[in-house]
């Protein structure tokens, strides 16, 4: 039996809409900021050694590139040698100095890296350098609030958080641990924080914001789409398959754009063909390895086994 029987009359739709001259979700900005270094796993967690050396490689044959030197560094990173982040970093801010989120994220390694003051002088600065490049940076307000509470300003520092956290976009990876530290200070300083947390909610996503795989597919006009809704189901659904496959054989010859592989992992788990969408992140990772975190991620939106 074919993957797209039982497809519903709404996923025939969105799927056709996607493919309808061209329409792939293509050209859009990036859910994360351009600049900022691709998510990171906790901190001293394995990174595979081939990853950091082919990063290494890459900024030996690079040495210009802000982006390499960022990606260093966030590997780095979690690899627990904050030490190399730092020097990872500090080549990334040296070539793009108007970067804030290249400055907090030094900022961030530096306090990892010192062993003894828990915010130390260089990693201030580099958090006032962010922030006087971007007010809004969302790392470098952590740790300007953590530079209060350590000052004994500890009613400052949560209310900082609580500003952040108000300012924060719903899924955020800092959203759940920024919550948790406000409830820890406050419990430690004995500070009500409670009944303010229920009712701060972090901000819904903007349409820019949204991932790509949860974006609402541009394309067709009404009046192709309702064209394309009147063929017989069997002709849709032939359709549809045609598309989906013309979309990984064009992605096969040519398959440097990242986006189009998010568009063929999200019709494969519309389609019902999961094992087709793992597939397709590893051939995505296999030909995109410095994009793998945001593949990765893209996929864990959509539910793509072994995302």
């Amino acid at each position: 039996m074919s993957e797209t029987k039982g497809l519903s009359g709404t996923n025939r739709a969105i799927l056709i809409a996607a493919f309808v001259l061209l329409a792939a979700a293509v050209g859009y900005a990036m859910w994360r900021d351009a600049d900022a270094p691709p998510p990171r796993a906790e901190a001293g967690a394995e990174a595979p050694a081939d990853t950091i050396g082919a990063l290494e490689d890459r900024t030996r044959r690079e040495p210009q590139s802000t982006e390499a030197w960022t990606m260093l560094g966030a590997a780095r990173f979690d690899m627990g040698d904050f030490a190399g982040a730092v020097a990872a970093y500090e080549k990334a801010v040296a070539l793009a100095p108007e970067r804030a989120p290249i400055w907090s994220a030094l900022g961030e390694a530096r306090v990892m890296a010192s062993e003894r003051d828990p915010l130390p002088a260089a990693a201030r600065e580099a958090f006032d350098k962010a922030i006087a490049l971007d007010a809004k940076d969302p790392r470098a307000r952590y740790f300007m609030a953590v530079k209060k509470d350590i000052g004994g300003d500890h009613k400052g520092a949560i209310d900082d958080w609580f500003a952040l956290l108000a300012d924060t976009p719903q899924g955020a990876p800092w959203e759940a641990d920024l919550r948790r530290t406000i409830e820890q200070v406050g419990a430690i300083h004995k500070i009500e924080v409670a009944d303010r947390l229920a009712r701060t909610q972090a901000r819904p996503l903007t349409p820019d914001e949204l991932p790509v795989a949860a974006r609402a597919i541009p394309g067709p006009s009404r009046a192709e789409m309702e064209a394309a809704a009147q063929l017989p189901k069997g002709q849709q659904d032939a359709m549809i398959a045609g598309m989906v496959d013309g979309l990984e054989a064009k992605l096969k010859a040519s398959p440097g754009d990242v986006d189009r592989w998010i568009m063929l992992m999200r019709s494969r788990m519309t389609l019902g063909e999961t094992g087709k969408a793992a597939q397709a992140l590893k051939d995505a990772i296999a030909a995109n390895p410095d994009a793998a975190a945001r593949l990765k991620a893209q996929a864990g939106l959509l539910g793509v086994p072994g995302a």
